[in-house]
């Protein structure tokens, strides 16, 4: 029997049915329907409209249904349209007329709006937590690395030698930006709207400031239309999940690179990476690669998401449902891919004398010798035209660029210096840079910057 039976003659069509049921989902939101249905009895029953013993039975009611829910022996129905209808059609069973009670003065609309921010703020901290863990991961990692140096990248060719630890807190701090953003989501998200009804309220003397208070919002909604049609937050989130998602690409990409024989800078551990059924040679980053595939499939969740609000008029529409499965798997793809990237990076064994050696060739240094003039002096496009007229001459007439410098009369000896091994990172000084002393300094404030983020979720802990 469905919740809205009285209206019709006749039991719904099977094809409607298996169109529109959304219990193979949305049975993700089961405990939080249970939470935000206590919530709501309490709220009736504060305002006199069940007894107390009404509150009692159905509350006890709900308790069971959480234990059958947790233990797995809860039995759905056919007839179970979605969670809400399989809870209350279980509630009833065991209450009577008293469960029967408990969807006064409530819609569906409200209850799986509420319920639906119950798990979105329960859910993006549990990603907020993976993502410090693989913030740490590499703050470790960079703090292991200590004066390690690999040629820093731009357009795919190779540029500037930059110290490994550098490399890596670049992923850290859009990482840190990740978190950021999941915070001020869920600043926006902390409003109850339970009590908004269908679209308009109610004539009953419900109390949506103690529902929530219950619930831990930091206050009620505004405006009851708003309240009901509001997926704001499911978008930021689903926008949220696709950059940290895009970030781990980022990594993932790295690491298919640095895998190969070809830069040979990292080998993957045996338990985080696979095998080919064919060739018996193969070790393969499936985890990097399965980082860069599932993130096109994040961003289509969000795009098809945006699609689906931007027709759509006030107040509920059913289209909303469609928030739900992109929503959930987003999440669960996100949370995944986090603790799989950071055991992959953990286990790594990164070759840094094959760094070294991609590092040290004498043209990355070609900008050190251009400031090196400019230090004389020397305006910098003049400069730029002088470094880059040497670099052309030894690479056409084949003559080491080292012995090019030193004949030079603006450069010399001194200046020839700056492309030996390792001098480009010993000679970097500007803040944030690639550094020595530079990264020493970011690896601190990177430490600080996790503390701060770790202090700012943890205010949020009465989510969880």
């Amino acid at each position: 029997m469905t919740l809205w039976h009285g209206r019709f003659a006749s039991e719904p069509s099977r094809a409607l049915w298996d169109y529109t049921e959304s219990l193979t989902f949305d049975k993700t939101l089961a405990l939080d329907d249970i939470v935000g249905s206590k919530a709501h009895l309490s709220g009736l029953h504060k305002v006199g409209i069940i007894s107390e013993a009404e509150f009692e039975t159905v509350n006890e009611a709900l308790s069971t249904i959480e234990s059958e829910i947790r233990e797995g022996t809860f039995a759905y129905l056919d007839s179970d349209e979605d969670i809400h209808t399989a809870i209350e059609r279980r509630v009833t069973d065991i209450a009577g007329d008293a469960g029967a009670k408990l969807h006064t003065g409530r819609s569906r609309n409200d209850q799986v709006a509420t319920d639906l921010r119950l798990f979105v703020r329960r859910e993006l901290l549990l990603v907020a937590d993976r993502i410090i863990e693989l913030e740490t991961a590499l703050a470790d990692l960079a703090e292991e690395a200590k004066d390690a140096y690999m040629p820093g990248y731009t357009h795919m060719q190779k540029a500037q030698p930059v110290l490994f630890g550098h490399h890596l807190l670049a992923h850290g701090w859009a990482l840190s930006r990740d978190v950021d953003r999941i915070t001020d989501t869920l600043d926006r998200l902390d409003i109850s709207p339970l009590g908004a009804g269908a679209l308009g309220g109610s004539t009953l003397p419900i109390d949506p400031q103690y529902t929530s208070q219950l619930l831990q919002f930091s206050k009620p909604f505004e405006n009851s239309l708003d309240a009901v049609s509001d997926r704001d937050f499911v978008a930021e989130t689903l926008f949220n999940l696709s950059l940290i998602a895009v970030h781990l690409s980022r990594i993932g990409e790295e690491i298919v690179l640095w895998s190969t024989e070809e830069f040979g800078y990292v080998r993957l551990d045996d338990a985080f990476s696979t095998g080919s059924s064919m060739l018996p040679q193969k070790k393969n980053p499936d985890i990097a690669e399965l980082a860069r595939g599932k993130t096109g499939r994040l961003i289509g969740h969000l795009g098809g998401f945006l699609t689906t609000l931007k027709g759509l008029p006030l107040s509920y529409n059913r289209d909303l449902q469609e928030d739900k499965e992109p929503l959930f798997d987003s999440i669960s793809q996100v949370a995944r891919a986090l603790s799989a990237i950071k055991g992959m990076l953990t286990t790594a064994t990164f070759d840094f004398s094959r760094m070294k050696k991609a590092a040290d060739s004498p043209y990355l240094c070609a900008i050190d010798l251009a400031e090196f003039l400019v230090r004389k002096q020397v305006p910098f496009r003049k400069a730029h035209a002088v470094v880059g007229g040497l670099v052309r001459d030894s690479l056409e007439r084949h003559v080491p660029l080292e012995e090019l410098v030193s004949a030079h009369p603006l450069l010399g000896e001194e200046a020839a210096k700056l492309l030996e091994p390792g001098a480009s990172v010993q000679h970097r000084i500007s803040r944030g840079g690639a550094g020595i002393a530079a990264v020493e300094e970011q690896r601190s404030i990177y430490r600080e910057s996790l503390q701060g983020q770790i202090k700012r979720i943890g205010s949020f802990d009465h989510f969880r």
